[in-house]
């Protein structure tokens, strides 16, 4: 590899030393001294930034702006986007974080640090970040914006877009159909099901499964169609495909989901199912119109692979047992909160599979029923015929249920229907989206519940996030920064008899010879295991609520969440936050993953 530090034509004086960049351009001939002048003026009274003003007036060249950069600081410039960059190194730093922070990993030096091509190299915390992530030490480089972005937009999708190539090669400009004039199937001219079109969209949703994404995003462009894929939780774009592709494309898994093709005004909802090796996958299809044309999202959902035991999800401790408890009980309501993507239907499905005997009647309401669970009977709403959850729920009370479960307080009716089951002898599950266990409570105040009949039913509330898990083939462990510690120290210094020095840890990769105050963490170097991120799989951190006689005296006080949390943290609750930690320290996540999600 040689990084091009070629000069133009004429020889330019060295800058080396001087901090105003202005100055520099017109001491390399790249900026007239008159012009400078004019541009000082206008910072200064127009509070502009330089950078912006030389490029948005065209009045120096991207490269040799950030050369002369380069040459100031003394740090070397790398034409990014011509290198030979192996993917290993590339995936170093996933495509979201390359996007978000501007950097891209393109090599390695002979001391083992990784060479990251960045925008602002001289960005301390974003480089200390960086590292962090890779796991490795780093040495920066500085490269153009846009140079960076192209290498985002092309090489990260290079592993799928090397097979796609092929495809894309054998489509020609007769193949393209635009869907406007189409009524039917047999308009498009051309074999949806053996055209190239139809091998991409194979190809999508075979990576798709290969990298354990949960969702494939197909969005058009103004001038191209992206792939992104979201893995354990994060989006990141995996392929570009040339605009014209987009409505056959779309097209085709219209097809595949039994959906009108010609309507392209109004969203539209379907299924269909894939088979990779001996797994089925229950693809959940929304298309979405939007000014360039029409988004296809696709949730991919394994097929009789989707129960786990309640204690791999994460919940455990003080937590595991309250919730078990309130689980044998025969009345009540037991609330599963957070946001969409958190885990709450794997939590509940989880729950379910405890109290699923021969001798109980379980009944659930789901819109979509995601996951199958045999020996209970699961409902899907159907709007179109007026079966939604507040109807269903009506029903269930005439099928002589034990458990019902019910897929989302939606609004008042539901809630209030739920209470009313709660209070005639049957056992409760549901989820509410609210971002903590005690803003549920008001949250059922709002919805018209009053809070007397809240205080009586609902034992216990749970909230979850998930988290990605450390790849336990490449976890070290580290010697964690003074300033995480503080956070650390700040986050769980409250919990009784809590001290994580002695804190049990679960690799045997840690530092020896730890110094007083030291604490260590853990991370993934990244390794083929985890396509090279560091994280495979992901688990739950929980915060569970008991509704106890204080809990219920505040609910009937009507007093708000803040109030409601801090006494339930009094009386012993673990918060979310508080669990990510603990579990960070064991070696499960990270402390930059749980303050992702929670915060």
């Amino acid at each position: 590899m040689s990084l091009d530090q070629s000069s133009p034509t004429t020889p330019l004086k060295n800058v080396r030393g001087i901090r105003n960049l202005v100055d520099a351009l017109v001491i390399k001939g790249l900026l007239d001294s008159a012009v400078a002048k004019e541009i000082k003026l206008e910072m200064a009274t127009k509070n502009v930034n330089l950078e912006d003003i030389l490029l948005s007036k065209n009045l120096i060249d991207e490269v040799d702006l950030v050369k002369t950069k380069a040459e100031m600081y003394g740090i070397e410039y790398v034409p990014v986007a011509s290198e030979e960059i192996d993917m290993n190194v590339l995936n170093l730093v996933p495509a979201n974080e390359a996007t978000k922070n501007s950097a891209i990993a393109f090599g390695m030096t002979k001391d083992g640090r990784v060479k990251l091509a960045m925008s602002e190299p001289l960005d301390i915390q974003k480089v200390k970040y960086l590292e962090t992530l890779m796991g490795k030490g780093a040495m920066p480089y500085f490269a153009t914006p846009s140079e960076i972005e192209q290498v985002i937009n092309s090489k990260y999708g290079a592993q799928i877009s090397s097979e796609v190539t092929e495809a894309l090669e054998d489509v020609g400009e007769d193949d393209v159909v635009e869907l406007s004039a189409v009524s039917k199937v047999e308009d498009l001219g051309m074999d949806l099901t053996s055209a190239p079109v139809s091998k991409i969209v194979n190809m999508i949703l075979e990576y798709a499964v290969k990298y354990n994404a949960s969702d494939v995003h197909i969005e058009p462009q103004e001038d191209k169609v992206s792939v992104r894929f979201r893995i354990y939780g994060v989006l990141s774009e995996k392929l570009t495909i040339p605009k014209k592709l987009k409505s056959a494309i779309v097209a085709r898994v219209k097809i595949l989901s039994n959906l009108k093709i010609d309507e392209k005004r109004i969203p539209q909802d379907g299924r269909f199912q894939i088979k990779s090796g001996t797994k089925v996958y229950d693809m959940r299809v929304s298309i979405m119109p939007n000014v360039y044309g029409e988004k296809v999202v696709m949730r991919l959902l394994e097929k009789g692979g989707g129960t786990m035991d309640l204690a791999d999800t994460g919940l455990r401790g003080s937590a595991y047992k309250s919730f078990l408890e309130n689980l044998t009980k025969t009345q009540g309501i037991i609330l599963v909160t957070g946001p969409t993507g958190s885990g709450k239907t794997q939590t509940l499905a989880s729950a379910i599979k405890i109290v699923n005997k021969p001798e109980v009647n379980i009944i659930t309401i789901e819109d979509p029923v995601e996951i199958r669970i045999e020996g209970i009977t699961q409902v899907q709403v159907n709007k179109d015929v007026g079966l939604d959850f507040s109807t269903a729920l009506r029903a269930f009370l005439r099928q002589d249920p034990d458990v019902i479960m019910v897929g989302e307080i939606r609004d008042g009716e539901t809630a209030n229907l739920a209470i009313q089951a709660a209070l005639t002898g049957h056992l409760v599950l549901a989820t509410l989206h609210t971002n903590s266990a005690a803003g549920a409570l008001p949250r059922l105040l709002d919805m018209g519940v009053e809070p007397f009949l809240i205080s009586s039913t609902v034992n216990v509330v749970v909230a979850q996030r998930l988290v990605r898990k450390v790849c336990k083939h490449c976890i070290e462990g580290y010697r964690a920064p003074v300033e995480v510690v503080k956070i650390i120290h700040q986050v769980l210094d409250g919990l009784k008899g809590f001290d994580m020095f002695t804190y049990p840890n679960n690799s045997a990769n840690e530092p020896t010879t730890l110094e007083d105050d030291e604490v260590i963490l853990y991370r993934g170097k990244g390794c083929p295991k985890c396509n090279n991120t560091g994280f495979s799989g992901r688990l739950g951190i929980f915060e569970c609520m008991p509704m106890t006689n204080s809990l219920a005296k505040s609910v009937m006080e009507e007093r708000p969440a803040s109030e409601l949390n801090d006494k339930a943290i009094a009386e012993g609750m673990i918060t979310m936050q508080q669990d990510g930690f603990m579990k960070a320290l064991e070696g499960l996540t990270t402390i930059e993953e749980v303050l992702r999600v929670v915060k």
